[in-house]
């Protein structure tokens, strides 16, 4: 029987801990839908699980000279630079304190959305979510269904539609489908 050294399985530890952030995120196929609930400002919204690749706390953003509304800065994740929008300012919200949170989202080009709480992981029925557009013209297009939740309804931010709104802030040209 061979033994195991103690430095083996903390190398075979390190390994399959490295290797999990390398597996694509957990599909739950029970009807359910995971939400982060966040607050942009003082207004509570959710923002779908999927469509984010981490969220971090106080990470250090780095301003920049600019007129753009809702450009904060840019931070960086690993070895990338990552523009970074304050949620509220793209949702027409005053901004009344600096964000402390950053949820870098799924796609490219990469984007970060800043918001003020993290309140809580929601793992709901896929019935308690109302699909289609929470804000008609309004808000710039960025608010996608609502979830129903005992403390009161929420907005869905949806993060692709967010990414249009960067683009079109700062001036880029829409790039046609056959070159992505």
């Amino acid at each position: 029987m061979s033994r195991v050294t103690v430095a083996e399985r903390v190398a075979r530890l390190r390994d399959d801990f490295d290797r999990s952030f390398a597996e694509p995120a957990r599909v739950f196929d029970d009807g359910n839908v995971e939400l982060l609930a966040v607050r942009a400002g003082d207004r509570p919204y959710a923002i779908r699980l999927d469509q984010a690749s981490g969220v971090h706390p106080d990470r250090p953003v780095t301003a920049l000279p600019t007129t753009v509304r809702g450009l904060l800065g840019v931070a960086g994740y690993a070895g990338t630079v990552v523009p970074v929008y304050d949620l509220a300012g793209l949702l027409g919200h005053p901004l009344p304190q600096r964000p402390r949170w950053l949820l870098l989202t799924t796609g490219t080009p990469p984007l970060a959305l800043a918001f003020h709480e993290l309140d809580r992981h929601l793992r709901i029925p896929a019935a308690d979510v109302i699909d289609g557009s929470a804000d008609g013209s309004g808000r710039h297009g960025c608010l996608h269904g609502m979830v129903r939740l005992p403390e009161g309804d929420r907005p869905i931010v949806d993060v692709p539609s967010a990414r249009e709104l960067v683009h079109q802030l700062a001036g880029h040209r829409p790039v046609p489908e056959e070159i992505r």
